[in-house]
């Protein structure tokens, strides 16, 4: 791999995100990725997509290790790496499309709710957002697998763990993020679908009256 950072499991969940992402990112627009781990993701999905102009994402100290496939890549639609933390400073751009994959079960609660609301800032009004990863759903784990996983994950780090969909569904509505879908996806994960309906909140604009 020529030194480039490689996670087997992105090279065995790319290509069923993919048939997700083509789904639902089928205008041409700007994507960001946040957290982009290796880069196999970015790279893969930028080819895939040419109509696509990806921005991949990570903390400062992955960058070097995304840049690599980046640079050996070649793709003219995919954009150098940015340092971007879930509680930091978010780009002032705006995007169409938003994706994450396996991010919310690392992250402490705090992180997702600050993930959460940069992508809600991020996203043009009416753009899309794919969240990837294992989640629960009811207060209950959806497989097995997931209830060990989330204990092995609370093991090493209390603050981490799976997800429940309910909690995430709570915190993104004020947002302004509306779940659209959930997609079940191979090894006992989701891809959940959302779309921006209005500003988030903190940007001075209202929400649509019902």
């Amino acid at each position: 791999m020529h030194g480039k950072p490689f996670a087997e499991s992105a090279e065995q969940n790319k290509g069923p995100i993919l048939g997700v992402l083509r789904a639902w990112f089928t205008e041409p627009g700007s994507v960001l990725e946040v957290g982009s781990g290796t880069g196999q993701h970015a790279v893969h999905f930028a080819a895939a997509m040419p109509h696509l102009v990806w921005q991949p994402t990570e903390v400062a100290g992955r960058i070097e290790g995304i840049e690599a496939w980046r640079r050996d890549a070649g793709l003219a639609n995919l954009r150098p790496a940015r340092v971007l933390e879930a509680a930091g400073v978010w780009p002032a751009e705006r995007y169409d499309y938003a994706f994450t994959a396996n991010t919310a079960h690392i992250m402490h609660w705090p992180e997702v709710l600050a993930s959460l609301a940069g992508v809600a800032r991020a996203l043009h009004r009416g753009g899309l957002f794919a969240m990837y990863g294992p989640f629960a759903r009811g207060g209950r784990h959806t497989a097995l697998s997931n209830l060990e996983f989330d204990r092995s994950l609370r093991r090493m780090d209390p603050g981490m763990g799976v997800r429940d969909i309910d909690d995430l569904l709570r915190e993104a509505l004020p947002l302004g993020l509306q779940l659209l879908e959930t997609v079940a996806m191979p090894a006992d994960n989701f891809t959940l679908i959302w779309r921006r309906q209005y500003p988030a909140e903190g940007t001075g604009a209202q929400r649509p009256q019902r």
